[in-house]
């Protein structure tokens, strides 16, 4: 199996290979192959004469830039991607026989594809909002689709909803406005008269739905499925994928105004981190329960806004995703790209969750009119790895050369090829799940509790979590023109919180509630709070204050040190090309105060020289202090704190004047915000 495995690596990028292009050093030609000698003016009757429609190649050229765009995604439109590879760390045969969780040698391509739920492509990344999470893996069984967000719940318990929940966050018809934000009436109008929602908008106003990096966000299955082991056994699986950087946000304003700054953040950091050498890595994890205690829990495991809490039924690592490859062009693999939970090898089948099942017809409807047809198998970045022989034929985009008299089965003409697998085969079975009932149209009285576990992710945050959710609350609902409406929200999450709903109110010019909150749920999952997570300084971005004259004795001993933990240090002055210390030594200027900004980087250094002297400077320091970042200052810019307001003996922040100060600094920059200073 090791070769075997190996060997798909290596298949799917020679597969992407017979694609690639780069044109260097060839002659320009028509999409027929014909030689051009021009392509600068269209053939013309007389040099200011009329265009003549027998100019083919204007005509070719002109159609097919008429035609460069397809739909967009409805929902998950703004994304981007990484190429990579999986690997298991142990053979995972007592649990499931899905064959690219045995082999821990075995490298098993993967493409990744974040993205944002609500807004258009051109919406910027940093806005609130779920993000996507969907990992293609190319095994040799076929393609395997975990396709999932970083929230590992959802709005609505059944997919008949679904067009409900996105008319409602998209922008309002009458004005198509506003655009990538839920802060709207239609939006918070359906989310008090669907008060199943209510978890999920604890996750959505959390710092999850501002993350810092895709490279430092969880992904999750959110549904419940089935692993299925050689014997038949199965159990109840949810899919999590642990981020080796730890899981952090940005802060509301910090990721404000990088949405006007860099609306590419996101996809910037991912891009930049893959070029440096700096490869996401993200681990997967799984939580399983047996069958016969499916019915054990004070939740329905099939309820599709509940999560399964970590410290009732742990999360087992099981192997690591590492993305090493940036896309050669976006269009052809990010864009086309197609995704689908029904993509499934054998050893991993579905559950009844109402809300996985319609999925399981959407997302081919939505290919279909997205990528023109059935053929969407066969772009280059969807193509399985495991060959591919089926009587399906013809459609928009056919690739595939079928040959042969026969296109159906069974039949005699063709010895019945191609023939079914049987399971020891590798054939695709489905779980045997005993079913019966009436036909009903109605949902599960088990999923009526809409408000335990919303409670139970308000208990696990910590006060500054806190304290950001009921700004995210007052800010969003504070949008909502329709007071009734306004007045419902905070009568809804009463249910979660009492505090929380008089916060609420109290920004937003409704009536307090005046009877004690019904909460009950006094437990906690510390898993939930990110204030548990990983922490670290690798990857970060310093930005380094410096300009002629500055002290170099202090400035490249901390490049040095941020060098070895990890962590990236951009040079930041008044111009581009070099300054020079008080010695003369010459340092590269990477970028400016005018072209940079404080909430681009994960901390801050002053080395000195004329820039301190700048107002530029100072408001970089003093918008770093206001994100709580680590702010560090050499001994010739410390009176740029007093012009930034900004004192030296607060958290985070370090002067030089010990030996230990590049400790220090790394220390502190690894914490990633210092949250005593809001307290």
């Amino acid at each position: 199996m090791k070769n075997k495995g190996n060997a798909n690596q290596n298949k799917k990028d020679e597969q992407l290979e017979e694609f690639r292009a780069d044109h260097k050093g060839e002659k320009l030609t028509t999409n027929q192959g014909l030689r051009l000698s021009d392509t600068e003016h269209s053939l013309k009757a007389g040099e200011r004469g009329p265009t003549l429609m027998e100019d083919f190649h204007f005509r070719e050229k002109m159609t097919h830039f008429d035609h460069e765009r397809i739909p967009e995604r409805v929902v998950h439109a703004r994304g981007f991607g990484a190429h990579g590879y999986f690997q298991v760390y142990e053979p995972m045969t007592e649990y499931t026989k899905a064959k690219f969780l045995q082999d821990p040698t075995v490298k098993t391509p993967v493409f990744v594809r974040f993205s944002t739920v609500a807004g258009s492509r051109g919406s910027g990344d940093t806005v609130r909002d779920v993000r996507g999470f969907a990992t293609k893996f190319y095994t040799e069984e076929g393609v395997y689709d975990l396709v999932g967000n970083n929230i590992p719940v959802f709005f609505i318990q059944d997919a008949i909803k679904f067009p409900d929940l996105v008319h409602s966050f998209k922008p309002e018809p009458h004005n198509e406005m506003p655009q990538a934000s839920t802060a709207h009436d239609t939006f918070w109008d359906f989310v008090a008269n669907n008060t199943e929602s209510a978890h999920m908008i604890m996750w959505a106003m959390s710092d999850r739905a501002i993350p810092r990096s895709y490279r430092m966000m969880e992904g999750f299955g959110v549904h419940t499925f089935r692993f299925v082991n050689e014997q038949g056994k199965a159990r109840f699986v949810k899919f999590h994928w642990k981020p080796k950087l730890g899981v952090h946000s940005l802060v509301w304003d910090e990721a404000q105004k990088l949405a006007g700054k860099d609306p590419d953040f996101h996809r910037r950091d991912l891009w930049e981190a893959i070029e440096m050498g700096d490869y996401p890595e993200f681990e997967l994890g799984v939580q399983m329960i047996e069958e016969e205690d499916e019915f054990k829990f004070d939740f329905d495991i099939l309820d599709p806004t509940k999560l399964w809490p970590e410290e009732e039924v742990p999360v087992k690592i099981i192997g690591k995703m590492t993305l090493n490859r940036n896309p050669d062009n976006v269009f052809a693999e990010t864009e086309q790209a197609a995704f689908h939970p029904g993509h499934v090898v054998p050893g991993i089948d579905f559950s009844n969750d109402p809300l996985l099942q319609g999925r399981l017809f959407s997302y081919t409807d939505t290919q279909l009119i997205r990528l023109g047809g059935p053929n969407f198998h066969e772009i280059p970045i969807n193509r399985s790895v495991a060959p591919v022989h089926n009587n399906q034929r013809d459609g928009y985009h056919r690739m595939t050369i079928d040959r042969g008299q026969t296109s159906y089965h069974k039949n005699a003409l063709q010895g019945n090829d191609p023939q079914p697998a049987t399971e020891a085969e590798g054939g695709y079975v489905h779980y045997q799940e005993k079913v019966e009932g009436r036909k009903v149209q109605k949902r599960s009285d088990s999923f009526k509790d809409h408000y335990s576990q919303a409670i139970l992710f308000w208990n696990s945050m910590s006060d500054v979590e806190k304290q950001h959710m009921i700004q995210a609350f007052q800010f969003e609902v504070g949008k909502v023109k329709s007071k009734e409406t306004r007045q419902k929200i905070v009568e809804m999450f009463h249910n979660v919180d009492g505090t929380l709903a008089k916060e609420i109110a109290a920004a937003v010019g409704v009536n307090p509630p005046t009877e004690p909150s019904p909460a009950k749920v006094t437990a906690a999952s510390p898993a939930l709070s990110q204030e548990n997570s990983v922490k670290g300084a690798a990857t970060r971005k310093v930005a380094i204050l410096a300009g002629n004259g500055f002290n170099e004795a202090e400035v490249q001993p901390l490049m040095m040190a941020l060098k070895e933990a990890g962590a990236h240090a951009m040079v930041i002055s008044s111009a581009l090309g070099e300054i020079k210390s008080e010695s003369g030594q010459k340092l590269e200027v990477n970028q400016t105060l005018l072209t940079s900004d404080s909430v681009m980087f994960d901390a801050v250094y002053v080395a000195g020289g004329d820039i301190v002297s700048q107002k530029a400077a100072a408001d970089f320091i003093s918008e770093a202090y206001k994100h709580f970042k680590t702010i560090g200052v050499s001994s010739q810019a410390a009176a740029l704190l007093a012009k930034a307001a900004v004192q030296p003996s607060e958290p985070g922040v370090i002067t030089t004047g010990s030996a230990s100060f590049h400790d220090q600094f790394i220390e502190a920059l690894a914490q990633h915000r210092h949250w005593k200073r809001q307290l």
